[in-house]
């Protein structure tokens, strides 16, 4: 396939062509991207901060991100996946880049892969978009999500000042390993040496701390460097330059983010030499940080939740923040997964807090099909002689019924994958166009 043209390309263009450059969507290993690297001479000045995790690094570069924009600071930020467009993926000062300018940088970044004789994943590619971007644009910090694993994401190719690890749970497994000892190993490799390594996981297993040794990291671990006390509407923050007092709570939903927060501010205590931020700042910044699909409230009556909760650990919290509100009705659930996801698992966990089930498949070559989620339903002991389960065709004819059958006092969440969230937003966003 041709790259395209430069006088008719378009986004979608290069992102169907960036989908189909590599046999493999995703190929593990720093080989090839960090060979490309050298070739574009991306050697960014500014400090980055690395997060990894299985759950939690998207609330923690959100908080990051908007703490840092309120001291002041032209921020750059890259997440994934996206929910709606690719665009989310990277912004810059809190806005999300334009189609032309990531057209003229897959350009650029083709032409240096050509040159080196390689292909590059759809991933690699848009990370050395971002670094391109956050370079050329002169941020004054570089936040960077590790999109898979940690050891050998791409992003690993770039130093990181301060490194984060958000939690470690099963997930990705086929990649990463069958065991949390195997997967902290994979996920801690993005700590370096001399610099600080934020961990907001408890239960360490001994690779990680074996990895942190071995690395020569500055280890700062929840509840032993840094942690919270919550209050009724305030929270204190504790950390390695001392205490933070009456703190508002975090804008996002839910009650791990307390912890998430924590582990920001935390990051930030040991990076204040280079980016000083002030208790005006993280205030704001707290009260500010939005990410869309966690945890997130669209309703009320009825209330609409979406969450793009897709391993069991990120179901456990749901789970917890589906029990903190329940309603005094019914919850319906708008539920498709990936195939290659722990759907048992994900099922186990909520369970208890589902009275309706509303199942279907989504537009993706690795989704899991309706009947299989359903089998998957019944297998956790969910048997439909009162009409629990229904199969649909899509998560819209899923979520138009939900809509029809609840009532104000009852709940909704969608959940099982971006793509679920994904399909509802896009289709409330085309009923607001209206």
């Amino acid at each position: 396939m041709n790259a395209p043209s430069r006088e008719s390309d378009s986004l979608v263009d290069w992102l169907t062509y960036l989908e189909a450059l590599h046999p493999k969507t995703i190929e593990m290993g720093l080989g090839r991207v960090n060979q490309v690297k050298l070739e574009l001479g991306l050697a960014p000045k500014f400090p980055i901060i690395l997060v990894g995790g299985t759950n939690g690094k998207g609330s923690v570069c959100a908080m990051l991100e908007s703490i840092l924009c309120c001291a002041g600071y032209q921020v750059g930020c890259y997440t994934s996946p996206h929910l709606l467009r690719y665009n989310e993926r990277v912004r810059i000062g809190k806005k999300e880049v334009d189609d032309e300018i990531f057209c003229n940088t897959f350009a650029k970044i083709n032409v240096a892969r050509k040159n080196c004789q390689t292909s590059l994943t759809f991933f690699e590619f848009g990370t050395l978009a971002a670094m391109c971007l956050f370079i050329q644009d002169e941020v004054d910090v570089a936040i960077l999500e590790v999109g898979l694993g940690g050891r050998l994401d791409a992003v690993n190719i770039f130093d990181a000042d301060c490194s984060i690890l958000t939690s470690i749970d099963l997930d990705h497994m086929e990649y990463l390993g069958d065991t949390r000892e195997k997967i902290g190993f994979e996920k801690a490799a993005i700590f370096r040496k001399n610099k600080p390594a934020i961990c907001a996981e408890i239960d360490l297993p001994d690779s990680v701390n074996q990895l942190v040794e071995n690395i020569g990291a500055n280890f700062y671990q929840f509840a032993k460097a840094f942690g919270f006390s919550k209050k009724d509407t305030q929270w204190d923050f504790w950390g390695p330059k001392g205490w933070r007092y009456s703190l508002p709570l975090p804008a996002l939903r839910g009650e791990k983010q307390l912890k998430n927060a924590s582990t920001c501010l935390a990051a930030l205590d040991t990076l204040s030499e280079l980016l000083p931020v002030s208790m005006n700042d993280v205030r704001q910044g707290l009260t500010e940080a939005v990410i869309p699909g966690r945890f997130q409230v669209i309703s009320t009556q009825p209330m609409i939740i979406l969450d793009v909760a897709h391993n069991p650990a990120a179901a456990s919290v749901l789970s917890e923040n589906l029990a903190a509100t329940k309603p005094a009705g019914h919850t319906y659930a708008v539920f498709a997964m990936l195939q290659d996801k722990d759907i048992f698992g994900v099922i186990q966990e909520l369970k208890n807090d589902i009275d309706f089930w509303l199942v279907s498949s989504i537009h993706t070559p690795r989704a899991a099909t309706a009947d299989y989620l359903i089998s998957e339903i019944h297998k956790a002991g969910i048997s439909n002689d009162k009409n629990v389960i229904y199969k649909f065709s899509d998560c819209v004819a899923a979520f138009v019924f939900a809509c029809e059958q609840a009532t104000k006092n009852d709940r909704i969440c969608i959940f099982g994958s971006f793509y679920t969230v994904g399909d509802v937003l896009r289709y409330l966003n085309t009923l607001q166009s209206k």
